[in-house]
């Protein structure tokens, strides 16, 4: 399918689901639990998590609470130590994170085209960051991850071609404008503010480049003992959250206002640009099982995970819901 077909499609069909909400929801039981708490990244591509509030409300929970945490730090702990029940992570966090044994259910992808590599003069491809200075987040954290599997792409060896420089990513932002290290992945609202500067070119948008825009760059988990306790709460929670991404998709300026006034985004501008440029109406149309498998498969080139793919996901993954919506929603 053509990119301008799907949107076309996307926007009728989320138009359609937008009117049908109500009347779908209650037809099924009320929600075990009243209480959902989701996580607030700094990362502002998760925007149908943030305006999901009145949907939730709509879905029957009337205690919910957006976890503060920066998953660049660690993305695991949230789930280890049950304080999110729900949340967005990158696929390759989500593989690292069920091969470690982490209570980690997968539910649903959520978004294409969030994320962007910058290069300066030297880095004009992929292929050119063998041997570069690229800062991280973190080892193991969502950029490091994320630029592992570009590099196993394209036959770099992440564990010894690449020189790391391990910092927050704010400070990583910065040492890339100052040009004391040589590409930067940057999440929204990085990547915005860096072409706003004018700052480096960029090597990837995952937006339009493939195979990257192909695949889901965040997905949606659960913790597993919620999904296993509180079923129709975790559907009624990711119904609620798919009809805030496609409200994201017919009415991006009031997306990106919600998400201002409630203090998830700084700049309304950045805010706009993310919420108009992401695909949020990808979990109509694209296979979250692929994503995983994709990355799965880069990582275990690299040795970054052990366990066969197909493995991973089958202990992990549960369509079910998702199936249903899709169902439902005439997806």
């Amino acid at each position: 399918m053509r990119r301008r077909d799907f949107l076309q499609k996307t926007s009728a069909l989320g138009a359609a689901s937008l009117l049908s909400f109500s009347s779908a929801s209650r037809a099924e039981p009320p929600p075990e639990t009243r209480r959902i708490r989701l996580l607030a990244t700094p990362a502002i591509c998760v925007a149908p998590e943030f305006v999901a509030e009145p949907f939730l409300k709509a879905e029957g929970f009337t205690d919910i609470e957006y976890v503060k945490y920066d998953v660049t730090v660690n993305t695991q702990i949230t789930l280890n130590t049950a304080s999110v029940d729900i949340m967005s992570l990158p696929p390759g966090n989500i593989l690292m994170g069920i091969e470690a044994g982490d209570p980690i259910t997968v539910l649903s992808g959520e978004h294409l085209g969030c994320y962007e590599l910058f290069g300066t003069e030297r880095v004009r491809a992929i292929s050119d960051i063998r041997g570069k200075r690229i800062p991280i987040d973190n080892f193991g954290g969502p950029q490091h991850v994320f630029i592992s599997t570009m590099a196993a792409y394209v036959g770099v060896d992440p564990r010894t071609d690449i020189d790391w420089i391990v910092k927050p990513s704010a400070e990583g932002m910065r040492m890339f404008v100052d040009g004391k290290v040589d590409a930067f992945l940057g999440f929204p609202p990085e990547p915005q503010e860096l072409r706003a500067r004018k700052v480096g070119h960029v090597i990837v948008n995952t937006s339009a480049d493939r195979p990257w825009s192909q695949y889901y760059c965040c997905m949606l988990i659960g913790h597993h003992d919620f999904v296993r306790k509180y079923p129709i709460a975790t559907k009624r929670a990711l119904r609620a959250i798919l009809k805030a991404a496609d409200l994201c998709v017919e009415q991006p300026e009031q997306a990106a206002r919600i998400m201002v006034e409630k203090g998830f985004a700084k700049n309304y501008g950045y805010a706009l640009e993310t919420v108009k440029e992401v695909s949020y109406g990808a979990w109509r149309a694209y296979d979250p099982e692929n994503t995983l498998r994709f990355h799965a498969l880069r990582l275990h080139e690299v040795g970054m995970i052990n366990t066969a793919p197909q493995t991973l996901i089958s202990r992990a993954a549960d369509w079910r819901f998702l199936r249903e919506l899709r169902r439902e929603l005439k997806a």
